[in-house]
C-alpha cells in the first residue's frame, strides 16, 4: 500500500526503493504524474488500469513463467496440471 511514514516518501523520489511499500508509492506518483499531464475522466483512469495489467502480466511472463519452468523441471510437476496435460494429450490424439 501507498501509505508509507512521511520520513520514507523522499526515498521513491531518489530511486531508493528499500521495501514494497516505497516501490507502491513511487508508483503511485507516477501515476499522479500522468492524471496531472491528462484529462482526469474515466479514459485516463481506464488506460492507466489497462497499463498496469500489462506491465503484471509481461513481469509474470517473461521473469516468473520461466522460473517456475526451470523449477518444474528441477523439481517435477503437480497436479492439477499433470493431469489436464495428459487428459489434452488423450483429447488430441482422439481427434
Amino acid at each position: 500500500m501507498p501509505y508509507i511514514p512521511r520520513s520514507e516518501r523522499s526515498k521513491a523520489y531518489e530511486h531508493v526503493l528499500p521495501h514494497a511499500g516505497v516501490l507502491n508509492y513511487a508508483v503511485h506518483q507516477l501515476i499522479d504524474t500522468y492524471f496531472e499531464q491528462n484529462n482526469r475522466n474515466y479514459q485516463t483512469v481506464n488506460d492507466v488500469i489497462g497499463v498496469l495489467d500489462c506491465v503484471k502480466m509481461e513481469l509474470y511472463r517473461r521473469l516468473v513463467s520461466e522460473y517456475e519452468e526451470i523449477k518444474i523441471l528441477q523439481n517435477g510437476d503437480c497436479k492439477p496440471y499433470t493431469t489436464w496435460l495428459k487428459d489434452k494429450h488423450k483429447l488430441e490424439k482422439d481427434l
